[in-house]
């Protein structure tokens, strides 16, 4: 029962996270395409308010699910991502893409995806299970990103939208046919003495911080890299020629390397490596969007983003669930996956401000002291009691 749980429920994740993803390698040219797409801090603004929204209703939707039930709450959320994605297929204009962008995003379940996963599952075996939560998200973006600039050729970003609102269908019929039944709920949920409590609690604040700044950087990053990919001389609908080697190597490295260090008890050196990795990329894309650079630097460049952002998305979640008290793990779980959303938020609004500002120059220089502020506030957490 406990791996169909946590199959379905990080399945589930996949698919909300697959929808939300696709659009991302080819919003910022396929968005420009439309009136009003012309202002690059405005389709910063329509690719992040979706982040906004899932910050604002993480929360409040976690509540919900502790008084009404998971699955109830898993449904509406998703069938508010639909709608949301039935709005943006069918716009003509970037205003019309903003608004569906939101209504996506106030379908927020994360909060309530890992509670019930956390319900369905001993202590012994959730960290597992909320791994599996982490290796999904990394795992749909890394396909996002292979077979969105394809998609969107041929079917165009309101075909991909469309496809979204058909993923997230298909995740109501998992919660109620495939997801385990929930367990009664025993007891009243700690509600705001819980969530008080955590942000209290100063190793969880900086695992909030580092899954907000991964995040920021993962959306802002993407406002430029399709351009200097065309700048280099692929087209969008061949940038997967870069994508898919960077990322298989990747993983490769990952498996071999990385991931043996961190089940050694390496993990914190194994997040700084990988924080310090990031702020790397980003200066070479600042050197890359200067000096009009070739495919194969901007390869390595991503191979780099791959290998780090895999390794910390996949963890991260897993070590937030060992540092987080039991009584107040799902509070915990509620405020990270809220800083995660206003990630999403900040990545896709500050992104399209500092390009229209000053370029990918500035927006590159930015994520890489993002990254660096991260690396100083990571090295201080104490990570003894998440390595075991």
């Amino acid at each position: 029962m406990e791996r169909r749980a946590s199959l379905s429920l990080a399945g589930l994740f996949a698919l909300r996270m697959l929808g939300l993803f696709l659009v991302l390698p080819v919003f910022a040219l396929e968005a420009a395409q439309y009136a009003g797409g012309d202002d690059p801090a405005k389709v910063g603004l329509a690719m992040g308010i979706y982040g906004l929204m899932q910050a604002f209703l993480q929360i409040p939707m976690g509540v919900a699910s502790d008084r009404w039930g998971r699955k109830p709450v898993l449904a509406i959320g998703l069938l508010v991502f639909a709608l949301g994605s039935a709005i943006a297929a069918t716009a003509t204009s970037l205003d019309g893409l903003l608004l569906g962008r939101a209504i996506q995003g106030a379908g927020a379940i994360s909060a309530a995806i890992t509670a019930l996963l956390a319900d369905l599952t001993r202590p012994q075996v959730r960290t597992k299970g909320m791994a599996l939560v982490g290796i999904s998200i990394a795992a749909m973006f890394a396909l996002s990103l292979l077979v969105a600039p394809p998609l969107a050729a041929r079917i165009g970003l309101s075909g991909l939208f469309g496809l979204t609102a058909v993923l997230a269908a298909l995740g109501i019929l998992i919660v109620w046919w495939v997801v385990p039944v929930e367990p009664a709920r025993q007891g009243e949920s700690s509600g705001m003495a819980g969530i008080l409590s955590v942000l209290q609690n100063k190793p969880l604040l900086r695992m909030d911080w580092g899954v907000w700044s991964l995040h920021t950087v993962q959306v802002a990053m993407w406002m430029g890299v399709p351009a200097l990919l065309v700048q280099a001389g692929l087209p969008r609908a061949d940038h997967w020629q870069v994508y898919l080697p960077a990322l298989v190597v990747s993983v490769l490295v990952l498996g071999g390397v990385l991931f043996r260090l961190e089940r050694k008890g390496y993990i914190k050196h194994v997040m700084l490596f990988c924080i310090a990795l990031l702020a790397i990329v980003q200066l070479g894309l600042v050197w890359a969007a200067q000096s009009h650079v070739g495919l194969w630097p901007l390869g390595m460049l991503l191979f780099g983003f791959f290998l780090a952002f895999n390794a910390l998305e996949a963890s991260q979640p897993s070590i937030t669930s060992k540092l987080a008290p039991a009584a107040q793990r799902g509070a915990a779980l509620g405020v990270f996956n809220t800083a995660q959303s206003l990630g999403f938020f900040t990545g896709g609004a500050a992104g399209g401000w500092l390009l229209h500002l000053g370029g990918a120059p500035m927006l590159y220089t930015c994520c890489a002291v993002a990254l660096i502020v991260w690396w100083w506030v990571a090295k201080g957490l104490d990570l003894s009691q998440a390595t075991h």
